[in-house]
């Protein structure tokens, strides 16, 4: 059977399968071993509903993605859905919040995850001190890891995955029979200002599904696959994260708070003995480890790409005479990870990130609203939201009501980045008039 060839002069392979393992664990990360005991500490019991809430909220954005996603079929994921639809200035913009807010900020806040999982075991990681040269070994060793090649990195992360996964399924399966039921009790609601500011904390854990879009030129039948693939990968994250945190909050009540920095280690514990918590708190390290080792494999192409398109500085273009990779952009892009490790702890890392990716969802839903209102009776095979704009006004009211929770200091820096990202944008437009923003890759 011939494998279809597109314009961009890639194969179509990834089909429903691939495609839902793929978002799957694009968004099983990290920041789960660590969020339910914010989400506990902060709401108690109902924190439960909070994972609803921002389930809800994702199927939503999902939903425009699948829509949107079923009519594009072009390499880039989010930045072309925007690009394509709102114009290369937004599209540009679109491509800097994911490359910094969910890219640096995202891995260093990851960084501080795995800091604070080793601290349980070693209490020196609590000090600013050690703290600094453990970001600084690692980051150091993934950046090293990353010039030697890619196939090294990868396979890295492969393991890494499977090392993640199997404690998770384990809690699961194990801890029922350990829960209380009368701490799933709650018996008064949080205030608006308490339950917006956790969601936007723990939609971190929620997003990551649309990096498996950003190779939408390689998916077979999109107007099938994207759709029955975020909506199956969706569903199941959401289940899995559901029995987590009912679990966790079943299980330490009122002890929720002592475990903040690791609950599901404190959770192992409970199920197994000392040697859980010590499996799971070296499993959340090792998982923080690979996440933020395949963001220095992937996300550096990109400043490399940029580069030989007059877009970065040209130096990030060079490629290494031995191992012929791009060693400057991935020790820069490290670098930028380090700095913003040691900068914040990982809730005020969260929430910027946070903040970024639901600003680009935000500009996917506003150019699925633009399609929609196009006359598109022409256009036959795509995959419709139902409803009309009903759940693209949920999802828009949703991100809008959530960014409303955001403190002054993160409006002013997601303000500031945006303009100097503006300034950029007319800069490059001045200077360089023949290169357009779709150089910029997705």
């Amino acid at each position: 059977m011939s494998t279809e060839s597109t314009e961009e002069g890639l194969k179509r392979v990834i089909g429903v399968p691939g495609l839902t393992l793929s978002i799957i664990n694009g968004v099983i990360g990290a920041g789960i071993f660590a969020l339910p005991g914010i989400v506990g500490t902060s709401l108690g019991a109902f924190g439960i509903y909070a994972y609803i809430f921002c389930g809800i909220m994702l199927f939503s954005i999902m939903l425009c993605y699948a829509e949107i996603g079923s009519r594009t079929t072009t390499s880039g994921g989010s930045y072309a859905y925007v690009e394509n639809s709102l114009g290369d200035f937004p599209g540009y913009l679109v491509n800097w919040l994911y490359f910094f807010g969910w890219g640096i900020v995202g891995s260093a806040a990851l960084m501080n995850i795995l800091a604070d999982s080793l601290a349980v075991m070693f209490p020196l990681f609590n000090e600013a001190f050690y703290r600094g040269l453990l970001f600084l070994f690692l980051t150091g060793l993934m950046i090293t890891i990353n010039v030697f090649g890619a196939k090294l990195s990868v396979g890295i992360v492969k393991l890494i995955t499977i090392i993640k996964l199997i404690p998770l399924f384990g809690i699961i399966i194990l801890g029922f029979s350990y829960i209380d039921t009368a701490n799933l009790h709650w018996d008064h609601l949080p205030s608006t200002a308490v339950f917006s500011n956790t969601a936007l904390v723990l939609f971190f854990a929620f997003a990551g599904f649309e990096t498996s879009l950003g190779a939408s030129g390689e998916i077979k039948n999109s107007k099938r696959t994207v759709p029955l693939s975020l909506l199956m990968g969706g569903l199941f994250v959401l289940i899995i994260y559901l029995l987590l945190q009912t679990i966790a909050q079943g299980i330490l009540g009122s002890q929720m708070a002592q475990f903040k920095d690791a609950p599901l280690a404190a959770v192992a514990d409970k199920i197994i003995g000392p040697a859980g918590a010590t499996i799971l708190l070296a499993c959340a390290a090792i998982s923080c480890f690979g996440t933020v080792t395949l963001d220095i494999l992937c996300t550096p192409r990109s400043l490399f790409a940029g580069a030989n398109k007059g877009l970065f500085p040209k130096f990030l273009g060079r490629v290494h005479p031995k191992f012929a990779t791009p060693y400057l952009a991935v020790f820069t892009y490290g670098t930028l990870i380090i700095i913003f490790s040691v900068s914040g702890g990982f809730r005020q890392l969260v929430i910027i990130s946070s903040a970024c990716v639901l600003i680009v969802y935000l500009a996917v839903i506003l150019a699925t609203i633009k399609l929609k209102l196009k006359d598109t009776d022409k256009e036959k095979g795509f995959f419709k939201i139902p409803g009309g704009l009903v759940i693209p006004l949920i999802g828009v009211a949703s991100i809008v009501w959530v960014l409303t929770s955001l403190g002054k200091r993160e409006i002013l820096f997601t303000l500031l980045f945006i303009f100097i990202v503006s300034i950029f944008y007319l800069f490059n437009k001045w200077t360089k008039p023949k290169i357009k923003s779709s150089a910029m890759p997705g």
